[in-house]
């Protein structure tokens, strides 16, 4: 397996993450969240093996608080470690530009909240219906901190 390389996500890298973001979620973002993203100077970084993408994420700050908004990586390479591998760059990032981080989770999603936890996240509170579910209905979301 070759080695990974994070860099920064530039505008041609925009059709790839969304071909991520298709496969990965229910609830994709839209093109024009992603170009939004890119277009506010948000902290946005690919995750490429073998000169192919394979995972993304994204972080705002705003004054001295940093939000995961996206971490996804290519489901067909789940449980590789490739996962924690950027989450520990954007963490890195977040941990020299900002005093906590954020993010919000999906309770259901078992995997991404046993590695928050793992590398130091902790649950500071619930956001009642926060993503929309499968069926029409609302899913909570897990609101998770990180301080420096």
């Amino acid at each position: 397996m070759s080695e990974c390389l994070i860099r920064p996500l530039v505008a041609a890298d925009l059709p790839a993450v969304l071909a991520i973001e298709i496969r990965a979620h229910a609830f994709p973002w839209t093109p024009g969240i992603l170009e939004d993203a890119l277009r506010s100077g948000y902290y946005m970084v690919v995750m490429e093996q073998g000169g192919t993408i394979i995972g993304y994420g994204v972080v705002q700050v705003i004054l001295d608080e940093g939000h995961l908004l996206n971490i996804t990586i290519d489901p067909a390479l789940h449980g590789k470690g490739m996962g924690r591998e950027l989450l520990a760059h954007l963490i890195d990032y977040a941990q020299n530009t900002t005093a906590t981080l954020f993010l919000e989770v999906r309770p259901s999603n078992k995997r991404a909240v046993a590695l928050y936890q793992a590398v130091g996240f902790n649950e500071i509170g619930l956001r009642r219906n926060y993503y929309p579910a499968v069926g029409g209905g609302r899913e909570d979301a897990l609101l998770m901190a990180m301080a420096f």
